[in-house]
């Protein structure tokens, strides 16, 4: 109990210091004359209350020094997808369809189809090695600018991937707000992390990979692991080419305001992080990764297994405390009697609510876009959204055993059109 009390707060805290490290490209810089080739592939399954802002902010990308392409994978909609996507008249456009039987193979699929198609161009053109792939989800927003801080990374040889910073755009709604939390703070403050020791990880928005480096991964770069951006960088990570963090270059993307859309998503982050157990052993003999890499890899790969039981039992131990203190009834090793039991009640409560309320002053301090009240709040029920991922964990275990692998696509909320050529909000 006591390690419980001490742990978490302050593994909370040391980490919530990374928040204001801000890693630099850094290293010598490969000079060229040519700028790279930027191919930004969205898939799109049913995006239409989304898709037509995303293609406008992907294209709103373009630069000088940053051309893009953009290649919507329309994978088997039987919405006004197609009929969205026709009406955005731009050269830059790349529209792939995909019919049935051969969509709705899941996003890997998706993407893999984009690749060789991007492949096949930049193969023609010569231009394979200085061709970037990103991935922008269907609710994505990418932020002017980005590409050059993007850019910078790419200028050393051996990064094979950089990934962006996310964050949340709908963030009005409590529950859109602590998925904020999570990627702007929690999410922002471990990537840092890892891009110190070398061991970043790749998200589904926001990731960029060199064409050349997806190349050394075969014909199908993302599989069908129901994390596939998970995996993608565990495979470049093997490969001995580094993935930078982007702390900078934002995507902003959707909050579910949903608790059993969000349970679900979650399930399947769950589960396919336990499908990636199975580099462990690749990890443990890969000459080029280090003691401390390999520590923070299987920190993150096996962290949500004990997150989950650990967050249960803080709730189940508080919950048993106050129900001895209040009801008069003893439970072995609890009782009622004693005058440091409320003070034991209230050193568990700080325990609990602790790391939310880091949270919300990192947020509150780092962002300063959202009112105190505001982050206090969040802060609070911090402890909450955490027991719904417990709860995701426990049913990704059992779906996982259950040998059900099946997933349901998120479901996007309407948006208000972005008229073209308005250029997408900054995000702090």
């Amino acid at each position: 109990m006591l390690v419980l009390l001490v742990f978490w707060p302050s593994y909370n805290l040391v980490l919530a210091l990374f928040a204001w490290w801000r890693p630099k490209p850094g290293g010598p810089e490969v000079p060229s004359r040519h700028p790279l080739q930027y191919w930004i592939i969205i898939p799109a399954l049913n995006e239409e209350r989304v898709v037509a802002n995303t293609v406008r902010s992907a294209l709103a990308l373009d630069g000088a020094r940053t051309p893009v392409q953009v290649v919507v994978v329309d994978d088997g909609s039987d919405d006004r997808t197609p009929n969205v996507l026709a009406e955005i008249d731009d050269h830059r456009l790349h529209v792939l369809r995909r019919n049935l039987p051969d969509a709705r193979k899941g996003k890997g699929e998706a993407l893999n189809h984009a690749f060789r198609y991007v492949r096949g161009i930049a193969e023609e053109n010569g231009t394979v090695h200085r061709t970037i792939i990103g991935v922008i989800d269907g609710d994505g927003r990418g932020e002017p600018g980005m590409l050059s801080e993007i850019t910078q990374y790419f200028a050393q040889r051996g990064v094979g991937a950089v990934q962006c910073r996310v964050r949340i755009h709908n963030r009005d709604n409590l529950l859109a707000f602590l998925q904020d939390l999570e990627f702007s703070c929690v999410v922002d403050a471990s990537q840092s992390l890892r891009d110190v020791v070398g061991t970043v990880g790749l998200g589904g928005n926001g990731q960029f990979v060199r064409l050349s480096t997806l190349m050394e991964l075969g014909d199908a770069p993302w599989s069908a692991c129901l994390v596939e951006d998970l995996e993608l960088g565990l495979r470049v990570h093997l490969t001995g080419q580094r993935i930078r963090y982007a702390t900078h270059a934002t995507i902003t993307q959707q909050g579910l305001i949903d608790v059993n859309r969000l349970l679900r998503q979650r399930t399947r982050w769950g589960q396919g992080n336990l499908q990636c157990l199975g580099y462990v052993p690749k990890l443990l003999k890969a000459k080029h990764v280090g003691s401390v890499a390999l520590l923070e890899f299987l920190q993150y790969l096996l962290t949500p297994w004990l997150v989950a039981p650990m967050t249960l039992l803080i709730t189940a131990l508080v919950g048993i405390g106050f129900y001895v203190q209040f009801s008069g009834h003893e439970i072995d090793g609890f009782s009622a009697s004693g005058s440091n039991a409320l003070l034991a009640l209230g050193i568990w409560a700080v325990a609990l609510l602790l790391p939310g309320l880091i949270w919300s002053a990192v947020h509150r301090l780092r962002h300063a876009d959202e009112p105190l009240w505001r982050c206090l709040a969040v802060g609070l029920a911090y402890p909450g959204f955490l027991i719904l991922g417990s709860i995701s964990t426990l049913r990704a275990l059992f779906r996982h055993f259950a040998g059900r692998n099946s997933w349901a696509k998120t479901e996007r909320l309407a948006e208000k059109e972005i008229p073209a050529g308005k250029p997408v909000p900054k995000i702090a």
